[in-house]
């Protein structure tokens, strides 16, 4: 029902080693990372002063696919399982709370942490700082979490459509927090290394039998009553 296939185990450790990098690069000052990223944020810099249109463009596409959205929307849909008599609801509710509402902690803490000042060319005012990427982290683990925990009740092609799109926000909303220069590219990746690190070390909070069986315990006793 879930993925246990070796793909997954491939996806977490490369996930792994990308937010390791990432973490050694910015606490070791590794010049080689630091001209990397501003050789990606300079001529979008360039870009983006030029055509004030082109950077309102990808400052509403981050606004409208924020993270906060993400978490409202799962807020909502705790709410609804909740409400409901679906057997795993309790398992969902507790997975989505973990992944996509702790998600939230785990970004003011990890920056708090590291404390990397934002590129000075940011287009757009920002207030917190830069590693990892608030927006990046936040939609990667949203993206992964939902598409974990809506599999079951999805066929094979929208399986697919919601991965597919998924993807593609995610892949949107971390390049435009680089065209705004509010972000280097590392952080971004350590953002989605970590987001999709974090619905995967939920993911057992799914799998586990132990839940699944205390879950469907009061609908066996309301039937039989």
């Amino acid at each position: 029902m879930f993925p246990r296939h070796p793909a997954a185990l491939i996806g977490a450790l490369v996930a792994a080693a990308v937010f390791a990098l990432a973490l050694a690069g910015v606490l070791a000052r590794w010049e080689w990372m630091e001209h990397a990223d501003w050789a990606v944020l300079d001529p979008l810099y360039r870009y983006g002063t030029a055509h004030p249109g082109w950077v309102r463009t990808w400052d509403v596409l981050c606004t409208v696919f924020h993270p906060a959205v993400f978490r409202l929307i799962t807020l909502i849909w705790i709410v609804y399982l909740l409400m409901g008599r679906r057997p795993d609801r309790y398992q969902l509710v507790l997975y989505l709370a973990a992944t996509v509402e702790f998600s939230a902690l785990l970004v003011t803490f990890t920056k708090a942490i590291v404390s990397l000042p934002r590129p000075a060319t940011a287009l757009v005012a920002e207030h917190s700082s830069a590693f990892p990427s608030g927006h990046a982290l936040g939609t990667a683990v949203a993206v992964t979490a939902i598409v974990f925990a809506a599999s079951p009740r999805l066929g094979g092609r929208a399986r697919t459509a919601a991965i597919v799109i998924g993807v593609l926000i995610v892949i949107a909303v971390g390049a435009g927090r680089v065209v705004l220069n509010v972000h280097h590219p590392s952080d971004v990746l350590a953002g989605w290394a970590l987001g999709y690190l974090w619905a995967l070390a939920c993911l057992p909070i799914l799998t586990n039998r132990r839940l699944r069986a205390a879950d469907e315990t009061p609908a066996v006793s309301d039937i039989g009553s």
